[in-house]
């Protein structure tokens, strides 16, 4: 792709963030989202293989399915009601609809099918905005609404966190490892979006970080699948050192970063005097730490010998450490002694 062309699709893609960010009607935050994923799908599809043409058509259908079952809970509310606000939403059946719909855009469980097989499609830095970008403009019109059923939500974050653990058991691919990794952070975020929209932010924010390292890593060591982890340390040991470190942050072992906000969210859950999801909750991330131990194993003492049929990458190129990586993987692993005075600031 041509950098003109990369440059407008880049551009139209953060404009139509934007203008659902500044929007307080929804036909304004629709038209936001159609030009987000408008702007996507070239993205997708550059790379002319049939698995990435398979990957933006369905996620066309399915973001264009989100986006009319949007519209028209809103038109519904408007018809009811007459007005378009997004904060202003009052009938129950209108909520609850659009709720569900920025759930499937978001690819939160039980709507989740789609995620895994799209971002199977997809090159690293392509899922890595599906995976980033793509969650920000749902997620804060699901902030903004407010439901009043608490137990919808409750239910999609739980089974999100369940289903994000036990759907990467199985796996052998890494983005769709990394896309169930997706769903089970998404489910955490939704679980106290409605108690705590501040901790709700802070969870989006730190999961951005690390999955920008653990997504950089991985497309600097042209790692697809579990196989190609084991011999990955001769592109980059030190990389290599430092990626079983990012998936236990991933994971939610402390000391490091991902372990501040499963911490937060499970006390602000013990204070809303919901024990028993707050135990739920932790029980289900177990299992997505079972697969980040897996492939830390697989970096780690898998490294040599390898009896694997072909021939092993060597240091034929130079891996380029770039500052933007540097610096989220020191923050992945090495922020969580501050999290004190960051969470003074913040919340």
């Amino acid at each position: 792709m041509s950098p003109r062309l990369l440059t407008i699709f880049l551009f139209s893609l953060g404009f139509g963030t934007m203008l659902t960010f500044a929007s307080s009607h929804w036909m304004l935050a629709w038209m936001g989202l159609e030009i987000n994923t408008m702007a996507i799908i070239p993205l997708m599809a550059q790379n002319h293989h049939p698995r990435a043409m398979e990957a933006a058509t369905k996620y066309f259908l399915i973001q264009a399915t989100a986006a009319a079952t949007l519209l028209f809970a809103s038109i519904i509310n408007a018809w009811l009601f007459g007005h378009w606000e997004i904060k202003s939403m009052d009938h129950p059946l209108s909520i609850t609809i659009i709720t569900l719909a920025l759930a499937l855009k978001l690819g939160l469980a039980p709507v989740h099918a789609w995620l895994p097989d799209i971002f199977q499609g997809l090159n690293m830095s392509t899922a890595l905005l599906l995976a980033t970008w793509q969650k920000l403009a749902p997620f804060v019109l699901l902030i903004q609404i407010q439901p009043t059923n608490h137990y919808l939500l409750i239910f999609l974050g739980l089974s999100s966190i369940l289903i994000g653990g036990w759907g990467g058991l199985n796996q052998t691919q890494l983005r769709k490892i990394l896309a169930y990794s997706s769903i089970a952070h998404l489910g955490w975020m939704v679980l106290i979006i409605q108690f705590a929209p501040s901790i709700s932010l802070l969870t989006l924010l730190v999961y951005f970080i690390m999955t920008y390292s653990i997504f950089t890593l991985f497309k600097l060591n042209n790692s697809t699948n579990i196989n190609s982890l084991s011999t990955s340390w001769v592109l980059s040991p030190i990389m290599s050192a430092l990626a079983p470190l990012i998936l236990l942050s991933l994971g939610g072992l402390p000391p490091l970063l991902g372990f501040l906000p499963k911490w937060m969210i499970l006390q602000e859950l013990a204070n809303q005097s919901m024990a028993m999801m707050a135990t739920l909750a932790a029980l289900s991330a177990l299992l997505s730490l079972y697969f980040y131990l897996r492939l830390s194993y697989a970096l780690t003492l898998t490294i040599s010998p390898n009896n694997m049929t072909g021939t092993l990458p060597w240091r034929l190129t130079h891996v380029i450490i770039t500052m933007p990586l540097a610096i989220s993987c020191s923050i992945t692993v090495c922020l969580l002694p501050l999290a004190p005075s960051m969470l003074t600031i913040l919340l």
